[in-house]
């Protein structure tokens, strides 16, 4: 998918950060009113979340979507993200992780019976989805301040008390996921594992997607930290990337 998605994609200019936190909120809000892209009995309290791919869109969940609903009658309200979609899916895994963030919150706020989340994402997707999660997560009161992936070696420490943008968290379904990235050898079939290729496409993955390139190949530096995609691996300053993955419903 990835290979593909880079071979016909067109390079577009990354927002300054001001103008995007406010596309975000306002994509976010028009986003979480569009009807169209949700399906499921009204009384329902379950929200499913799908979340596209690299140049992907909406469409692409249509049919899964209708599918959920079809055997979960009544039981899931199914929510088909369209605030990254087409060229917006090259600004970087960080803003449209904010946008879809503040999708999710749109949706819950409209619907107020839904009690439970799950999110259903395909490929770039599921890095969208995760650092969403990072930025929806919120800690009950019983929970410690601030964990990390060592003091979790232990299941019985991990409590099922967080939540996600104010719901239980229940399942988080990522398909064909990069998840530590496309810089490695051979991760990209179309470059055939050719070194040189795979070194040129590391250099120059954010003139063809953007910012999205440079966390995919963990190109990205930001004021001297480390790639967003290896902070994502553990709980940072940024977020809870992987204590909010683990929770453990009690």
């Amino acid at each position: 998918d990835l290979g593909s998605r880079l071979r016909r994609a067109l390079s577009r200019p990354s927002p300054q950060s001001t103008e995007v936190e406010i596309e975000a909120e306002e994509e976010g809000r028009d986003a979480g009113n569009r009807v169209e892209v949700e399906a499921g009995g009204a009384d329902a309290d379950h929200l499913v979340v799908m979340v596209n791919g690299l140049y992907g869109s909406s469409a692409d969940w249509k049919f899964a979507a209708e599918q959920f609903v079809k055997r979960l009658p009544g039981k899931v309200y199914v929510h088909r993200s369209e605030c990254n979609h087409s060229k917006l899916t090259y600004d970087g895994v960080d803003i449209m992780g904010e946008r879809l963030a503040e999708e999710v919150h749109q949706v819950v706020q409209r619907k107020g019976n839904l009690r439970k989340i799950s999110i259903v994402a395909h490929s770039l997707g599921g890095l969208i989805s995760r650092y969403a999660i990072g930025r929806l997560y919120e800690e009950s009161t019983s929970e410690e301040p601030c964990l990390n992936m060592e003091k979790h070696s232990d299941e019985e420490n991990i409590s099922g008390g967080g939540k996600i943008a104010g719901l239980e968290p229940m399942n988080f379904i990522a398909s064909a996921t990069p998840h530590l990235g496309s810089r490695w050898n051979k991760q990209l079939p179309f470059l055939f594992g050719v070194p040189l290729l795979e070194q040129t496409a590391a250099e120059t993955a954010h003139l063809i997607v953007g910012r999205t390139g440079k966390h995919l190949f963990l190109s990205d530096r930001d004021d001297g930290k480390p790639p967003l995609l290896v902070r994502m691996v553990e709980d940072c300053d940024d977020g809870k990337f992987m204590y909010q993955l683990m929770i453990r419903r009690k």
